[in-house]
């Protein structure tokens, strides 16, 4: 049956297997890539927008015809412009110019007013550090002060993580049979990981989880920052602590390179027809660490963040 409007097929994403990646490189176990880059806004911030935005409804914090205000490496605003626009609310993204621009032309396309904030001098096109999205955090709230808007606010917001704990942790169960044994995931804010594991482990609790932060910026896992600038846009904002993973233990931490996210998102366009993003790529990548190391002979889920499409003016695919 057709749905009544986008927001009605935000998630139920398919899910495949990654069986040829993995017997290429000789490892034991499986993987399996939930595809969310499938979804309306070609993210897995989709099912967070409109969690965010439906719960903000539902307490009234969110009124009839008000402005949403929410910073944004492009994924969120995207799902957000799609949600608000459907729901009657004008919306606001802020984003650093350190992001690809398809990610600002989208957001616009899809009626977003969006605003974009120049990076801080020293900081690299393509590579948004955690001060650069903190320069955009101000602009955020600034704008939010001057039109009495509503903050999305997707680091904090318990609709975020809910969203991914009541949708897109029982569909990788039933796309798995129940078999996860893991699941890693490259951290933003947090959400996609702390509603993921907590679900997965209302299913069964010795699923692992395993966060995913970029070589020289693991401060979730303790580490020295010694370059907070990379590649791997959407997260690895060298940020210690994140809200939605206050709750949640963390059975291990995984860093990968730029280069070798970038290598690993190329090979899976290449070897599984899967197009996703650089974020996309380090989860592949982290998960073909933990099948050679401690998940070895298991089953690990990851998420397939975002489309590579949003990427063509980038190195990813040049």
């Amino acid at each position: 049956m057709a749905a009544n409007s986008m927001l009605d097929v935000i998630g139920g994403t398919p899910s495949v297997w990654l069986d040829r990646m993995v017997a290429a490189r000789g490892l034991n176990g499986r993987i399996l890539a939930k595809l969310d880059y499938l979804n309306p806004g070609f993210s897995k911030k989709d099912r967070a927008a409109k969690g965010i935005i439906e719960r903000a409804v539902a307490d009234g914090s969110l009124r009839p015809g008000q402005t949403v205000v929410e910073l944004t490496s492009g994924n969120m605003g995207t799902g957000l412009a799609i949600v608000c626009g459907l729901m009657g609310f004008p919306f606001v993204a802020v984003m650093s110019r350190g992001n690809s621009v398809e990610r600002a032309r989208m957001m616009a396309a899809l009626g977003a007013e969006v605003v974009l904030v120049d990076q801080l001098p020293g900081s690299t096109l393509g590579q948004v550090s955690g001060a650069d999205l903190a320069e955009v955090d101000r602009v955020a709230r600034e704008i939010v002060a001057a039109r009495g808007a509503f903050r999305a606010d997707q680091f904090h917001h318990v609709g975020n993580a809910a969203a991914h704990y009541e949708t897109t942790a029982p569909e990788i169960w039933v796309d798995s049979d129940g078999m996860v044994t893991a699941f890693a995931d490259f951290a933003g804010s947090g959400g996609t990981y702390g509603g993921t594991i907590a679900g997965l482990r209302a299913k069964n609790p010795e699923v692992r989880g395993y966060l995913v932060e970029p070589e020289g910026a693991a401060a979730l896992a303790g580490a020295e920052v010694t370059a907070p600038d990379h590649p791997i846009q959407g997260g690895g904002y060298s940020m210690a602590a994140l809200d939605f993973l206050q709750d949640v233990s963390v059975d291990g931490y995984l860093t990968v390179d730029g280069e070798t996210a970038r290598a690993t998102a190329q090979a899976l366009a290449k070897e599984e027809g899967v197009f996703g993003g650089f974020s996309a790529g380090a989860n592949v990548a982290a998960a073909l660490q933990l099948l050679a190391g401690p998940e070895k002979g298991g089953v690990v889920a990851v998420v397939i963040c975002d489309s590579g499409l949003k990427y063509l003016s980038t190195d990813l695919w040049g």
